[in-house]
């Protein structure tokens, strides 16, 4: 048997790598962070345990760089779906409910991500956060930012802080009255993005996360992807 191509290890390589996240994202909002081991991921993924490592330095970093790839994702796909708009305000309207949406739908998941940016090793940079900047980045843009270095982290700050306040144990505030303040804060009708209430007809309640992991360009957020 002739050894494979190049080209085949890496897509073999990319595949692995992204069956690891796809199974964080999902052992972690099942069964929360500390009662998920690396040996859980690698057995959920059907990969050999010493794969982790080698992709990636830590069980946070894995995580982290799982759930930032499901978050840019769910961002492009609120973003891209039809109708299609280049409208500046639906588009952060959308973003809005995008990132919102997943603390109403995995709240296990995002609250274990907020509490992971919160550790020593806080927050790790890799290209899948870099892509979910980019987004977010390119929405304050279209929204019409006159200084989109400046607005961009504010954007970001008052998504966390919205996130953070959803999931608060004990006094959770209700996803609507965060979406009414950051509608207000960007000028936008609340009939825009994807409103609490059509999310029961048609809304985000689908619980398969393998389109997110099954297409484009692995992370790389192991030991050769830890510059700041």
């Amino acid at each position: 048997m002739s050894p494979r191509s190049a080209s085949v290890n890496e897509e073999l390589r990319r595949r692995s790598k992204e069956r690891l996240l796809q199974a964080a994202v999902e052992l972690v909002g099942e069964r929360g962070f500390e009662a998920t081991t690396l040996g859980d991921i690698a057995d959920r993924a059907g990969s050999a345990r010493g794969l982790v490592s080698y992709y990636f330095p830590g069980k946070r970093q894995l995580v982290q760089s799982a759930v930032h790839r499901l978050m840019h994702r769910t961002l492009e796909e609120a973003l891209e779906r039809e109708p299609r708009t280049e409208d500046g305000r639906e588009r952060m309207a959308r973003a809005i409910d995008a990132i919102l949406g997943l603390a109403g739908d995995r709240p296990v998941l995002m609250r274990q991500h907020m509490a992971g940016l919160l550790q020593a090793e806080g927050f790790v940079p890799c290209p899948e956060q870099r892509r979910l900047a980019e987004l977010l980045r390119d929405t304050v843009a279209r929204h019409g930012s006159g200084d989109v270095d400046s607005d961009y982290p504010m954007l970001r700050a008052l998504l966390m802080g919205a996130v953070y306040a959803a999931l608060v144990p004990g006094v959770p505030m209700p996803v609507p009255v965060l979406r009414a303040e950051l509608f207000k804060r960007y000028g936008l009708d609340w009939e825009l993005g994807l409103p609490p209430e059509a999310i029961g007809s048609g809304g985000r309640s689908d619980r398969d996360l393998s389109r997110f992991f099954a297409t484009g360009d692995a992370p790389e957020c192991g030991p050769r992807d830890q510059s700041k």
